[in-house]
């Protein structure tokens, strides 16, 4: 049984079914191709970024940084100066990123992910999310509802008031006001003031969400543990419960860790047991790609609507094509 994503430990994370009411569809269509890109590490990769399909940075256990400028073909390890558990990363262009982890861990790069340094968090919570809007722009999220915000690049974070004391995974903003958070308990946090204020939404459920993704500020997605997927067009209001069940014979749906939208029709999830799900009507159908790996996937990014790259279990690296 592979280790779950909840809560992030030291040593690196994690059908004969009917369809449920308002869950999804499942349909047939051309399918996805992925090939495994070596990767030189058998350390678990929490976190994949790419700008643009040359550049790629991967991060994960024991302070692993890798770094890639031929979209793949060669990744190279970088010193990242600790041996933290890295969780995440984001780069605001193509010189200034960061890099989120455990015990308040974030490194800062202003040469494109060569080198690192450390940042002052401010705290000792586990952090596991973050979004740049510019390379001045950030926020971070974590554990015991921590959310922490920057605006000269890291040089000073500042706490906001998230109200909860939930585990928050993930933050998502579509311009410096409007941004989403969510976590443990069903938790989805909303600001459309910059995270100066923070309001919870109701979702159809207590599931632990990894992942929230908003196409724009009224369209968005949340996704969690044993398939939960919720989908909302009026900004979270209402949550729709698109819950992905069996497709094939299980014991359990699949953790769903990660889910990215490239327009408002073709959006991709990934999850435990090497699952990667895709959709090109909206999330109405969904369709499981084949690409032979049982390692969980953590991580996902697409800098091109038809070239993506997931990340995961025992140094995975998928690069993901639709041509």
């Amino acid at each position: 049984m592979p280790l779950r994503f909840v809560p992030y430990l030291t040593v690196a994370l994690t059908v004969l079914c009917s369809a449920v009411p308002n869950g999804p569809l499942w349909a047939a269509e051309a399918k996805a191709v992925s090939q495994v890109q070596k990767s030189g590490t058998e350390t678990t990769l929490m976190g994949v970024y790419f700008r643009d399909v040359k550049a790629g940075w991967a991060v994960g256990g024991g302070g692993a940084i890798l770094r890639t400028v031929d979209g793949g073909k060669r990744w190279k390890s970088v010193s990242s100066g600790t041996g933290a558990l890295l969780t995440g990363v984001f780069f605001a262009d193509g010189l200034h990123g960061w890099v989120v982890g455990s015990n308040g861990t974030i490194l800062h790069s202003k040469d494109g992910g060569e080198k690192w340094a450390p940042q002052n968090s401010g705290v000792q919570s586990a952090l596991y999310g973050l979004c740049f809007m510019t390379p001045s722009s950030g926020w971070a999220v974590g554990a015991g509802g921590t959310i922490l915000h920057t605006e000269d690049g890291g040089l000073h974070w500042k706490d906001q008031t998230s109200g909860t004391n939930a585990v928050l995974y993930s933050v998502h903003f579509v311009d410096r006001q409007n941004g989403r958070v969510s976590g443990a308990l069903g938790t989805v946090l909303v600001t459309d003031d910059g995270g100066v204020t923070w309001v919870a939404q109701e979702t159809p459920s207590s599931a632990t969400l990894f992942d929230v993704f908003f196409s724009d500020p009224l369209n968005g997605w949340v996704v969690g543990n044993e398939g939960a997927m919720f989908h909302t067009i009026n900004g979270g209001k209402q949550w729709v419960d698109r819950t992905l069940v069996c497709i094939k014979t299980c014991s359990r749906p699949t953790d769903l860790l990660r889910i990215r939208f490239t327009d408002a029709k073709v959006g991709w999830v990934v999850g435990e047991r090497g699952g990667i799900f895709r959709t090109t009507d909206g999330g109405f159908t969904w369709v499981e790609q084949e690409h032979g790996t049982k390692a969980a996937l953590y991580g996902l990014t697409f800098p091109e609507p038809d070239r993506g790259w997931a990340s995961g279990e025992r140094g995975t690296i998928l690069q993901i094509t639709t041509k």
